[in-house]
Parts: structure tokens; sequence; C-alpha cells
């Protein structure tokens, strides 16, 4: 049988794609066939280790987990890590080889189409379906020139194309029928039909749009899902879900995230937001981090300076050393870890041209930013804790200890946390920490937060994937989705 391959584009970003293509990828697995996931380009600082070394977009490590295959850096051959406002740092196959401007990028981007489809081809080998998520919109045609995201990929493989379209947004008729008025008749042709993401209430009251919306296109409706509650319990791709004001969950003790321009890995804290008796609060920008919190958490970032320096504007710091004063407890992961230190030292341009920083002052630690990156699954141990730790690194940058700190964390031998004398300032590497249920519980109890025993985090994951894949079984339909495919 011949492999088949289906692409979701969008009708802009955050309509669902990556949502999608991991629930129709469990949907397939469950079917039996063999389901490899792929994204030609995408944009996004949350990254992960795959099993073959390297980089790739959080997306696609979980459409893997949903494929139940090990994520490999052929599932996503190209990302940008933005870093400013126009820049990014660039990984191709799992490795950084450059910081990339916007509009150089641009410019050279079609250099990377036939690394793009040798991976793509190489999936294409070990499975009965891969399954594409493109990037952003289809209908930014001002962007069609050197395209490898959307249709430029679709093209040149003769991938059909299913358009995505998120009806909570609203304006979901003109968002689906504008996007077909906007393309090349080339690209229009790729289409096959569209899905409409996200309905509330009853689908029925959407007959006529449906039907509107299949006569003006000529493409094919394959339903209507609605508003899945089990997607909230999987890790979200992109920062844009945190512009969301709501706190993530009600409880009773705060653990309070600020929301850095360049956060990174913010997946780290969804264990967090599971738990019942926490209350996980972004806190944005022009806001006071909130005195009552039982934990701050300084997040990973792409651009550590410039977020630590961001974080000063606000005021963070002071709200921060004043957290501390009232006996509150501190973590830094990654890039938080290295702001908690006396310094980040930058001597070789690798964010920009500041070449220091004071930090927070808070650990006995001086950070200098290096050009070799770590990039690597992990497992450590903590101290004043008897079972191993799993999680990843991903970070360029080496710190140094001074007198008046202890090691926290390890990796085999080496010391990759620090702790301050009291313990309430801890700052580590580790990302997916609390991904360790165990872990998470002990932390949790020395902040006097009840934990919630029964919940395991890797278990939640999977059957949230379950759920996802059996409503769109029930809403969709999955075996024109297939056929499509050429399935």
């Amino acid at each position: 049988m011949a492999t088949g391959t289906l692409m979701l584009q969008g009708t802009g970003s955050d309509v669902g794609k990556s949502v999608l293509t991991a629930g129709l990828a469990r949907a397939c697995v469950l079917r039996g066939l063999a389901v490899r996931p792929f994204k030609p380009q995408n944009m996004s600082n949350n990254a992960a280790i795959a099993a073959d070394g390297g980089e790739i977009g959080r997306a696609q490590w979980l459409q893997a987990k949903a494929a139940r295959v090990a994520p490999s850096h052929h599932m996503n051959p190209v990302l940008l890590k933005p870093d400013s406002d126009g820049g990014a740092q660039l990984v191709i196959r799992g490795q950084a080889v450059s910081r990339a401007e916007a509009g150089w990028f641009r410019g050279q981007r079609q250099t990377w189409l036939a690394t793009v489809i040798d991976s793509f081809e190489r999936l294409r080998q070990e499975a009965d379906l891969v399954l594409v998520e493109g990037a952003g919109s289809a209908a930014e045609v001002n962007l069609r020139a050197g395209d490898i995201a959307n249709m430029g990929f679709a093209r040149p493989t003769n991938t059909p194309v299913v358009l995505v379209a998120d009806i909570n947004r609203g304006g979901v008729i003109a968002a689906v029928v504008g996007t077909q008025a906007v393309l090349a008749s080339g690209d229009r042709e790729m289409i096959k039909g569209f899905i409409i993401n996200q309905f509330r209430g009853n689908p029925a009251l959407f007959d006529d749009g449906y039907r509107l919306i299949s006569e003006t296109t000529g493409w094919r409706g394959f339903g209507v899902l609605p508003f899945v509650p089990a997607a909230r319990r999987l890790p979200a791709e992109d920062a844009v879900v945190l512009e969301r004001s709501a706190p993530v969950a009600g409880g009773r003790r705060r653990i309070v995230v600020p929301k850095l321009p360049r956060i990174a890995n913010f997946d780290d804290f969804d264990p967090l937001a599971l738990e019942p008796d926490v209350e996980l609060v972004f806190c944005p920008p022009g806001s006071a981090l909130p005195g009552d919190a039982a934990l701050i958490i300084l997040p990973g970032s792409k651009a550590t300076i410039s977020d630590l320096r961001f974080l000063k504007q606000q005021g963070w710091d002071i709200d921060i050393q004043a957290h501390v004063r009232r006996g509150g407890h501190v973590l830094g992961i990654c890039g938080g870890y290295q702001m908690l230190g006396h310094w980040v030292h930058d001597p070789d341009g690798i964010e920009g041209a500041v070449e220091r920083e004071p930090g927070l002052r808070l650990l006995d630690v001086e950070t200098v930013l290096e050009a070799e990156k770590t990039t690597l699954d992990v497992t450590a141990t903590a101290a004043d804790f008897d079972r191993s730790l799993t999680g990843y690194e991903i970070h360029v940058g080496r710190t140094d200890a001074g007198g008046d700190v202890r090691p926290w964390l390890y990796r085999e031998s080496r010391v990759i946390g620090h702790a301050d004398p009291d313990g309430r300032v801890l700052g580590g590497y580790l990302h997916g920490l609390f991904g360790n249920d165990d872990f998470r519980r002990y932390y949790l109890n020395t902040l006097r937060v009840v934990a919630d025993d029964s919940l395991n985090f890797t278990a939640t994951v999977d059957s949230a994937l379950d759920d996802l894949a059996a409503a769109m079984e029930q809403h969709l339909d999955i075996d024109g989705l297939l056929e499509t495919a050429g399935l």
C-alpha cells in the first residue's frame, strides 16, 4: 500500500491545526495505521528534544506521542526560535545553525526546501500515513514567494490539503471563502475540503453556514468539531495562549509566572495547572506580581538578557525581592535560573550587542553565554529527593557557582542547578521538572500546597489524546479524510 499524505492548513494562526493533527494521528493509530507527523517549518520557543537528538517544535513532539512513535528531528526540519521582534535562531534538523533576521530568512528559506522534502520522504518510507501541519495562514499570499511551510510545500510534494477554520474566533464563513478568493489557482486546487473547529452549542444551527461554505467554494466539508474539553489537557505550542487573561486553573494557592516577551518552554508548568489546589497565573506586563504567591517561577527565555531587562522595567525585580523578604519561594528554570545570579555575561554577542547585565542576585552564581548549545534528554537527581528525575536541557551558557550556594540538581556528576542556603531560592537547567509526579507532589508539599496524589501527568495527556480522537471519530468524516490522503 502506498503511503498516504494529508496536510492541515489553517485560515489563521491558533485555529487548532496542531491539536487536530495530534488527534487525527491518534485516531488513525487506533485504526491500526502507522502514522508520522510532519511540519516543514515551525516558529516556536516551545521546543523539545527528539529521540535522535536536537530540537523540534513541542507540537511535533506531542504529535509523535499521539502517533505512539519516537519523536524525530525529521518531523520538524526547520525551526525558528524568535529572540527579538525581527530575528530568530535558525534550527535545521535539530541543530542551531545561525541567527536569522526576518528579511534574510524570507529570502533564503527556499534554500531549505530540498532538506524539508528529504525529511518528509524519509518519514514516508516508515509510515502508512504522514500528517503534515502547515504554519500560520494559507491566505498569507504576500509571503507566498519562497514559501516552504504551506502551499510551497504542498505543491512540489503533491500533498492534498484540508483547511481548518476556528468558528470560535468569529467570521468563519468569510475566513474560508476569503482564503479561496485570494489563493492563486494552482494553490486553490490543492485544497480538497475544510473542517470547522471549536463549535459551541447545537451544531445544527450552523447547517446553513456549512452548506454556504461548501456551495461557494466547491470544497468538501469534513465536519464540524465541537469544543473538546480534553484539548485543555494538552500542551500548547505557542505563547499566544498566554494572552488569555483568565488563570489556567482555579485553586487556593497561587503560583505566579511573569509573562516575559521571549518566554520559552512554558509547557513546563502544565502539570501545575492540573493541580486542584493550585491557581497558575501568568502575570502580564503592566501588572505587579501578586503578593500572596506561594511560589514565583522565572521561566525559560530565548533572550535571557533582554527578558531580564524587561523584568526590571516592569518592576518585577522589586516584587520578587519583596516576596523573598517575606519568606517566599522562587524557582528559576533555564533562562530564569541564569537571571537569579549576580551577572549574565554575553562577551561574544550570542544574544545581541549587550555584553552583560546584572542579575537579581538571589543566587551566588554567574552565567557566561556561549555559542555551543546544550540539547539533550536528561536523567537527573535532586538534593533531598531520593528518586531520579527525567527531563531535558536546551540552553546556551555556562553557570558557575560561588561559595554561598549549594548544589541542588545533578546530571550524573555535573551540577545543573543550585539553591540558596535556606533552600527557598532554587534554579536549574532541567525542563520538564514538574512532569515528574513524585517530585511535583514533594515540592508542592514543601510550599504547603496540597498535591493531588492521583494525578499522573503522562497518563493525563495520553487519555486526552484518546478523548480527542474519539470526538474526531464521532464528528468528522475520518474515512473521507483518509480517502483524500490516498488510503
